[in-house]
């Protein structure tokens, strides 16, 4: 917008610097040149007086050099002969430039004439001599004499339409500025609000319809912050509603004496309470539940993976499923906390018994690059039929009894890393996830990786 107004501008002066310095320029030219015979015509008519009285060669010459007065050599007066005195001549005094049927148009219509010559230009006046004959007195006024002046007038011009020029610009460019400065901060909060800075707002500035432009960001801002809290209210509140029926959980869990499947049952419980500790908290602190991970932030994955296979495991071994382990022998630093990776691998293994038949195989497989760690979770079962939309939050890929929030889940935290998700097919026959973690790496399917394996998941130690 800016440069817009300054091309505009810059184009409206010159066309009005050319249109007023072109015939002005024009002028002047004109004035110069009326100024330069202007001073021959008076020239010529100070020898007037003298041809009325004589034609005397000495008397005449010396009118010449006195009217002349430092212009030598410009003027000549041709005197013809008197038909009336016998043996009479002509009188030639100075130098002849004009042509000589120049001279006798001259006297034929007894009027000033102007004609080119070599260097210049010369006047002829005619002048009436007491005998009856038309005498010509010629001024020759040279080319450098009727261009006096202009080149300096041109020049001037040139300098103030220049000047003009840079001035219009100098004041578009203020003008612009004043206008897209605002625009540059709307534009700006705009960004800001986008990347989650929900304090962005716009001083109310500028041109009318960016004031109402900010005016109205601002209201949207103010709306928007609005609505997060209330959502995040409503979250804590839902999620606070959970407590009646979870401390009725533990009481009847409390109650169920020893056992494996009473254990297991209470540290369910257990679990579930502390996950909706975590909805309340983070709602209430206004912080999403995934946060990029600072230094020294994140966790072993494979002692979080060992964990939650050993919770899983019993209920793997009452439905007879097979259950493999690859590249859990050494540790794995991944930047993600390890809450948000047990409800990551929760989220992924309770897919595998929700949604495929007891007694279908699974197995983990964690491999360990430079840039990425990639943890796969393969079944047998009878895979997905709609990967691409499973990934969709909400969209459970055509499974039954899905709220197709848990492979959500799954990919907030592994974009939070700069990594992503891809479901296939696996090696055992069913669904494969990929959990690309990234350690300051590119995601995949961007740039080729190098990936440093730790063993296939039919190659591992059964759990």
């Amino acid at each position: 917008m800016r440069w817009a107004l300054v091309k505009v501008c810059l184009a409206v002066t010159v066309m009005v610097v050319v249109a007023f310095a072109v015939p002005l320029g024009m002028v002047i030219k004109e004035m110069a040149r009326d100024r330069a015979f202007s001073n021959a015509e008076r020239q010529a008519s100070a020898i007037g007086p003298t041809l009325s009285i004589t034609t005397d060669r000495d008397a005449l010459e010396r009118a010449v050099a006195s009217t002349q007065s430092g212009a030598e050599d410009r003027m000549a007066v041709h005197v013809p002969a008197d038909p009336a005195v016998a043996g009479s001549a002509p009188v030639e005094i100075g130098r002849q430039r004009a042509a000589d049927k120049d001279l006798q148009a001259t006297r034929k219509v007894i009027k000033a004439s102007i004609s080119d010559v070599s260097g210049g230009s010369t006047l002829l006046q005619p002048t009436a001599l007491s005998s009856g004959q038309i005498a010509i007195v010629e001024v020759f006024v040279p080319e450098a004499e009727v261009t006096n002046g202009v080149t300096t007038a041109w020049l001037v011009l040139a300098g103030v339409g220049i000047g003009l020029i840079i001035g219009s610009v100098a004041v578009a460019d203020r003008l612009g500025v004043r206008m897209v400065r605002p625009a540059q901060r709307l534009a700006g909060a705009a960004q800001d609000l986008g990347e989650g800075k929900l304090g962005a707002r716009v001083p109310e500035e500028g041109p009318t319809e960016l004031r109402s432009a900010a005016v109205a960001f601002n209201s949207m801002a103010d709306q928007v912050v609005q609505l997060l809290a209330n959502e995040r209210e409503l979250a804590a509140d839902l999620s606070h509603r959970l407590r009646t029926p979870l401390t009725v959980l533990r009481l009847n869990a409390a109650s169920l004496g020893d056992g494996p499947a009473a254990d297991q049952t209470r540290a369910a419980v257990e679990q579930l309470e502390r996950e909706v500790d975590t909805i309340i908290r983070t709602a209430r602190e206004a912080k999403p539940k995934t946060q990029p991970a600072g230094p020294g932030a994140g966790c072993d994955a494979c002692e979080v993976i060992l964990d939650r296979m050993e919770f899983w495991s019993a209920l793997a071994e009452d439905e007879g499923r097979e259950v493999r382990l690859a590249g859990v022998d050494r540790p794995v630093r991944i930047p993600v906390a390890r809450p948000d990776l047990v409800a990551v691998l929760d989220a992924l293994l309770g897919n595998v018994f929700r949604h495929t038949p007891e007694g279908t195989a699974f197995s983990v497989d964690v491999h360990n690059g430079e840039d990425a760690v990639i943890v796969l979770v393969s079944d047998a079962g009878p895979g997905i039929a709609d990967p691409r939309a499973a990934l969709e939050r909400g969209n459970s890929g055509g499974r039954p009894g899905s709220t197709g929030l848990g492979l959500d889940i799954v990919r907030r935290v592994a974009e939070s890393t700069g990594g992503d998700v891809r479901i296939g097919h696996s090696v055992l026959g069913g669904t494969e996830v990929r959990l690309w973690i990234g350690l300051g790496g590119t995601p995949p399917g961007r740039r080729g990786h190098r990936v440093r394996g730790r063993g296939r998941a039919r190659r591992g130690a059964e759990a």
